[in-house]
């Protein structure tokens, strides 16, 4: 079995319109939702392996957040030595297509069942709505979803393979703000 969790980034900040989009960080709402969820997705106990996520500045921070709360390591290129979680950032990931998206995903080593990955709408909420025959409508910022495929590689990945198991969010546990 593969198990995929679609992360959305956190909330980005609009304040300086001179930044461009890639470059564009995280607001105080967005600091405060990704440790949080970091944190519920700890205390879910559940296995990860690998954490990928797009260059931009917003989804590379939400997922800094998920990988210390994790003890994840950050690393260039795939090591299946390390012994904990790794976290690898991918220009592809910026603004990627559903079909760039898949591909990402077909081009996981097998040797990792459980990854984490970190995208931008709208492509997050296209990518579990074609991979599970859902109609998800919109994955909020800092928002998850598991996703689990009956196979033993990611290769097999492809249309309607996938089962939603779960979705979070940070307003589901009512922080306000």
């Amino acid at each position: 079995m593969r198990t995929l969790y679609m992360c959305r980034h956190a909330k980005s900040s609009w304040s300086d319109p001179h930044v461009t989009d890639h470059d564009r960080p995280l607001n105080d709402r967005g600091q405060r939702d990704a440790p949080f969820m970091a944190k519920i997705f700890r205390d879910r106990k559940e296995p990860l392996d690998l954490l990928v996520s797009s260059t931009a500045t917003r989804a590379a921070e939400t997922a800094r957040q998920f990988a210390q709360v994790l003890d994840a390591r950050e690393g260039n290129h795939f090591d299946p030595t390390g012994g904990r979680p790794q976290l690898l950032l991918r220009e592809a990931l910026y603004h990627a297509t559903t079909d760039l998206l898949l591909r990402s995903i077909n081009d996981l080593p097998d040797e990792v069942p459980h990854v984490m990955l970190f995208g931008h709408n709208p492509g997050a909420t296209a990518l579990v709505d074609m991979l599970c025959s859902t109609d998800l409508g919109n994955l909020p910022t800092c928002g998850m979803v598991r996703i689990d495929f009956p196979f033993d590689s990611w290769t097999l990945v492809s249309r309607d393979t996938g089962t939603a198991v779960w979705q979070d969010f940070p307003k589901h546990h009512l922080i306000p703000g």
